[in-house]
């Protein structure tokens, strides 16, 4: 019996869950992320909790990304510890990937049913940062 190769989303989703299942302890870091580059690369990041609200796992991927020369992602999975499974983003970072990468495809449903959809989609009526500087350099304001 051959093993079928793991899809790009399987691929992610086993990248983002080992950092899950390896880095996340305790409850300081409890979400791992992964991220695909348009250049193919994976950058896996953990979310730091804190009370003020520290950085979910997605915006940290973001950060390591750009930290790694990789500016445009093309797909992005997050996964809780303790074998939680794939997590959708929270509001705040759909609206930031949103922003940042507004082709971006999500991963969301479960480990053994995943699906991808565009994050615009998670937003069904999206603020759009970009407009809103569109009328700051007119030197319009809302």
């Amino acid at each position: 019996m051959t093993t079928q190769p793991p899809t790009a989303d399987e691929e992610l989703i086993r990248a983002a869950a080992h950092v899950a299942r390896t880095y996340c302890r305790g409850d300081d870091h409890t979400m791992a992320a992964a991220a695909r580059a348009a250049d193919g690369r994976i950058v896996t990041a953990v979310n730091a909790y804190h009370f003020t609200g520290g950085p979910c796992a997605e915006l940290v991927a973001v950060g390591a990304a750009a930290a790694q020369g990789a500016y445009e992602l093309v797909r992005m999975v997050a996964v809780g510890d303790r074998e939680r499974g794939v997590v959708p983003p929270c509001g705040r970072c759909r609206q930031f990937l949103f922003d940042y990468f507004p082709t971006l495809e999500v991963i969301v449903g479960t480990i053994d049913h995943p699906r991808t959809v565009p994050v615009a989609e998670l937003l069904p009526v999206a603020y759009v940062w970009a407009d809103h500087q569109d009328d700051e350099a007119a030197g319009g304001r809302e």
